[in-house]
């Protein structure tokens, strides 16, 4: 039976808990390290913005790559995509 991993990930400041499988950690560790490394580069930009805005514009680009890199099918597709993530980002942000 897989158990699930309880980790602490930094992304722009803030920790999240997650629970994940084991063999997930190196992937969401190197995302979380990634979307860090994007936000500190519009900080360094744009320093009269705040974090969201920075956090904002990490998300279109990457959705940006996403898109020309897997040539997903259709808007809806996506549309849902980015649903699904902004629940999962706001069951986190409700628990705190």
């Amino acid at each position: 039976m897989d158990e699930k991993l309880s980790i602490r990930i930094n992304i722009a400041d803030r920790y999240y808990p997650l629970k994940i499988d084991r063999n997930d950690e190196e992937k969401i560790r190197k995302a979380a390290r990634t979307i860090n490394e994007k936000v500190l580069q519009y900080k360094q930009k744009y320093a009269d913005k705040d974090t969201q805005d920075f956090l904002a514009m990490a998300a279109l680009q990457f959705m940006i790559k996403v898109i020309d890199g897997e040539g997903i099918k259709g808007d809806s597709e996506i549309q849902q995509k980015i649903r699904d993530l902004n629940e999962e980002l706001g069951a986190v942000l409700d628990r705190e």
